[in-house]
């Protein structure tokens, strides 16, 4: 019997993991909130006991809304930043941004910060995901923005954390993965935090 290559496995998993998300927003509207409990939890672990620039991102859809979290970490003193697209095929930007703030609809028709926003270099990014596992695997819509950002990231001095906000049904066994996946550091979910990497 032939194995599935990784990318027409992902592709069908993506069909299941949007409807499966979709049906957790839906039955969870308080999971944002409980998330953003858990981020105490995060920091400890990620040994970030100073704060710093934190980027979240601005939620789509289905997504698990950031917003909750980003205001608490906001109130601890971290700085908020957001990811902007200047080349659907480049690495992603990070822009200083305040709620409130206008956005722009960037490259790839996601809202981010105007280019007049100060770019900054996060100390913790907290990325958007489709399905994840408990090795650090993370299934994204299939752009590859992120995985390109984090390589880049991981390319150029101590990277940041690299942490999934999702809701805990989002969690599948094993993802297949390909050679240019970035693995994730962590998992914030409503139930907790989930570390991968244990070296911080």
């Amino acid at each position: 019997m032939t194995a599935t290559p990784p990318a027409a496995a992902k592709t069908a998993l993506r069909r299941n993991a949007r409807a499966r998300r979709k049906q957790l927003a839906a039955e969870h509207p308080e999971a944002s909130a409980a998330a953003a409990t858990r981020a105490p939890a995060m920091l400890a672990a990620l040994n970030l006991d100073r704060p710093g620039v934190v980027a979240v991102y601005a939620a789509i859809g289905a997504e698990l809304d950031p917003a909750p979290l980003g205001e608490a970490l906001a109130a601890a003193g971290w700085t908020l930043a957001l990811p902007a697209s200047v080349d659907p095929q480049a690495p992603l930007a990070f822009r200083r941004w305040t709620p409130g703030e206008p956005l722009v609809v960037d490259a790839v028709g996601i809202q981010a910060p105007p280019s007049s926003a100060a770019a900054v270099r996060p100390d913790l990014v907290i990325v958007p995901l489709l399905a994840f596992d408990r090795a650090g695997g993370r299934l994204g819509q299939g752009g590859g923005h992120y995985d390109r950002t984090l390589a880049a990231l991981r390319g150029s001095g101590p990277p940041p954390p690299f942490v999934g906000l999702a809701y805990a049904g989002q969690e599948a066994a094993d993802l297949p993965r390909e050679p240019h996946d970035q693995p994730l550091d962590g998992i914030l979910t409503e139930a907790g935090y989930i570390g991968v990497r244990k070296d911080f």
